[in-house]
């Protein structure tokens, strides 16, 4: 079976979820062959949860955007301009569908692997990144976040412990300061600093 960070073609069955962040309703088209195709994913909805909004910033980069959910959703209750990539071309397909569906305003979506096509700086990163890529990509993104941040830029991510949080934290706090905005079942979000 293809994994939601490639682009191999398995059959579409496009189905419609919805969610409820922040006492907000939004639509989601979902697919085969992207992340969280059942719907918002544990992970993500804490993150959305736990990040302060005021400081979010006016441009803000969703790094490996999936179908769209940290973009069009910080987007339409921020109301922060968003550039949204990702490496899959299905689930850019499906984010430029979603970003219509929840009516969104000043949202670019375009291809780019990990920073290959990022010509910007932003206020913000945010990610949920793609473990089952391997660490060699996650670290890629991460990283290299500090490249594409503004002076007291943030990144904001999601780990869940299993997977190497307490290692990533101690990475982490090399390049930015590293602060745990939430801790529950297993997951962190982290807010990373410049």
């Amino acid at each position: 079976m293809g994994q939601y960070f490639t682009n191999e073609k398995l059959p579409s069955n496009i189905r419609k979820t919805s969610c409820i962040v922040r006492k907000n309703k939004f639509i989601f088209l979902t697919d085969n062959g992207v992340f969280s195709k059942e719907g918002l994913d544990f992970g993500s909805r804490l993150v959305l949860e736990s990040i302060p909004l005021e400081e979010v910033g006016a441009k803000v980069l969703d790094m490996g955007c999936g179908y769209g959910v940290f973009g069009i959703v910080i987007n339409k209750l921020v109301g922060s301009s968003v550039d949204m990539v990702d490496v899959n071309l299905r689930a850019l397909h499906l984010a430029s569908l979603n970003a219509k569906e929840n009516h969104c305003d000043n949202v670019h979506i375009f291809e780019s692997d990990c920073y290959s096509n990022i010509t910007s700086k932003y206020n913000t990163i945010i990610t949920n990144p793609p473990i089952r890529a391997g660490k060699k990509i996650v670290y890629e993104i991460l990283m290299n976040a500090k490249n594409y941040l503004e002076p007291n830029g943030t990144l904001f991510l999601v780990i869940r412990k299993e997977q190497g949080a307490k290692s990533l934290i101690s990475d982490l706090k090399t390049v930015y300061n590293v602060e745990i905005l939430e801790k529950k079942k297993g997951f962190f979000v982290l807010k990373c600093i410049l």
